[in-house]
């Protein structure tokens, strides 16, 4: 993992989420609609925290892991800066596959919002998963991210020089097959996994969670630019107009598959 460890340490997650502030909007949108209304949370994966520090400006108790100290660190320092430190029950560095620093049963909801997607092999996955599984109190909720296959053929198609290897067909022929992506192209997001949308709520299932939902997080990843420029002169009503109609259409079946992140909802099952 120490290319992963790499590529995000010289990263900027927290300006990619504000650069795409839809992900996280939508995100956070069906986090609130279905976190319990206090309690401990786990963000497994955090990143730099940006999740980690709206839960803590909720008055949630949140506890941060995730594989790079870079981040961790930064993580750290946010909560201070931000005056949240009280709200934090520690950060972690830890692999998402092995939580062993966590008791079990800990937390009454639990994020994982990145790690699925540099697991390729399928045993890797399922320790995460049973991880997550195994620190969830029963009848916890777990919000779970992973990228889709199917936007990532379509972004390869149009990009092709962007997503090296995938500057030809064979090598996309071959990723629709596997889901795994590892870019040619050196400091370049890679390690990869992506998932086919319709395997996502059975591999869950057989993991120990009841499927709540699954939405697509940034279904509106098909507008460039120029066509965001545009509702923007038209005012700032019309962006939030269409953000919550994004948030309407995030659980439609018919178009997850545009949508390049996608965010699993579920309940740990009683044993």
């Amino acid at each position: 993992m120490s290319n992963v460890i790499n590529y995000y340490s010289n990263f900027d997650e927290w300006g990619r989420l504000d650069r795409e502030p839809i992900e996280f909007q939508v995100n956070s949108h069906f986090i609130k609609k279905y976190l319990p209304t206090k309690g401990h949370v786990l963000d497994n994966g955090a990143g730099p925290g940006k999740y980690a520090m709206g839960l803590a400006k909720e008055g949630y108790t949140v506890t941060v892991t995730d594989l790079t100290p870079k981040l961790v660190g930064i993580a750290e320092r946010k909560a201070q800066e931000l005056d949240l430190t009280e709200q934090f029950n520690g950060f972690y560095v830890a692999d998402a596959r092995d939580l062993s620093d966590i008791k079990d049963d800990q937390f009454d909801a639990s994020l994982m919002l990145g790690p699925m997607y540099h697991l390729q092999e399928e045993n890797d996955q399922i320790k995460a998963v049973k991880e997550l599984n195994r620190v969830t109190k029963k009848n916890g909720i777990v919000f779970v991210a992973f990228m889709s296959r199917t936007k990532h053929i379509f972004s390869s198609l149009m990009s092709p020089e962007n997503w090296k290897p995938h500057n030809n067909m064979d090598s996309i022929t071959q990723f629709s097959k596997t889901g795994c992506f590892n870019h040619a192209d050196e400091n370049r997001f890679t390690g990869a996994y992506y998932f086919n949308i319709d395997d996502i709520q059975p591999f869950m299932e057989r993991q120990g969670f009841e499927t709540l939902e699954l939405i697509g997080s940034n279904v509106g990843a098909i507008l460039n630019n120029d066509h965001w420029n545009y509702w923007r002169d038209k005012g700032e009503q019309e962006v939030e107009k269409i953000i919550q109609l994004l948030i309407e259409k995030a659980g439609d079946p018919y178009i997850l598959g545009q949508s390049s992140h996608l965010l699993y909802i579920g309940r740990k099952k009683e044993k």
